[in-house]
């Protein structure tokens, strides 16, 4: 099993890693190993995710239709429903 020597790190890190390390009831060393395996993992899992970008064009789409555009138009407008909210607005005001 290989050893690892870090050099450099600043006393507050380095307090802040022994403390986290005592409150988990862990060694020193074993809080850095932790630490290292859950950042490589969730790294892992965030390369490996779709981005929401991603994931929507995923959802959308194209269809096919032998209309022309005007007759896809009209069809949507003479479908389309009133609300009656987008005729009074949605917050009423009682008076």
């Amino acid at each position: 099993m290989a050893n690892l020597q870090i050099k450099g790190i600043k006393d507050e890190l380095y307090e802040e890693i022994k403390r986290l390390a005592a409150s988990e009831n862990r060694s020193l060393s074993q809080e850095i190993l932790f630490l290292v395996k859950d950042y490589l993992v969730k790294r892992h899992l965030l390369r490996t995710q779709k981005t929401p970008a991603q994931a929507l064009l995923e959802l959308s789409g194209s269809w096919e239709d032998d209309r022309v555009p005007e007759e896809i138009i009209a069809d949507i407008k003479t479908n389309r429903k009133n609300s009656e909210k987008l005729r009074t607005g949605f917050y009423e005001t009682s008076r």
